[in-house]
């Protein structure tokens, strides 16, 4: 199990973008199980949508994406390095996600080749499936310490 502290040590992500806060299980370079705890607090839900209050689809795929870079981010050999999401295969989003969901999101590695893999995720709420999808990523080499992403960087995969 991992915590938000450890969790920090790991992603670059920061508040308002970071968006796991526990690792409940992990199977070293298999898989990866975070929970994201969704309160009425998360600053999107000041506009998404004031009347009724639903997690913004491209944030449940950001959640994903950062419990699937864990996998990867774990172990120590890339554990400085930067996550990026290459790209998106066979998403489907089954229902709303609300304030009061936990969010609990499962990533299975299906394949990897050096630093670039491919995830199959899937996230549920109260066991029932919102989301899924299956995510490719690239990992590349830091130059800083500590692990930084400034505003408007515009480095993609």
């Amino acid at each position: 199990m991992l915590d938000i502290e450890a969790i920090r040590q790991l992603l670059p992500h920061r508040y308002p973008m970071l968006l796991v806060d526990k690792i409940i299980e992990w199977q070293p370079g298999e898989r990866v199980v975070g929970l994201k705890n969704v309160t009425i607090n998360e600053s999107f839900f000041n506009g998404h949508f004031p009347e009724k209050a639903v997690m913004p689809g491209v944030l449940i795929l950001e959640s994903m994406a950062q419990v699937a870079c864990l996998i990867m981010l774990l172990a120590p050999e890339h554990r400085h390095k930067l996550p990026y999401l290459g790209g998106i295969d066979r998403c489907r989003l089954r229902r709303p996600v609300v304030p009061g969901d936990t969010l609990i999101i499962e990533a299975t590695l299906l394949r990897v080749h050096g630093d670039a893999g491919k995830v199959q995720m899937i996230a549920r709420v109260d066991g029932q499936e919102v989301a899924s999808c299956e995510m490719l990523f690239k990992l590349v080499e830091n130059k800083s310490t500590p692990v930084t992403v400034e505003a408007g960087d515009n480095n993609s995969v």
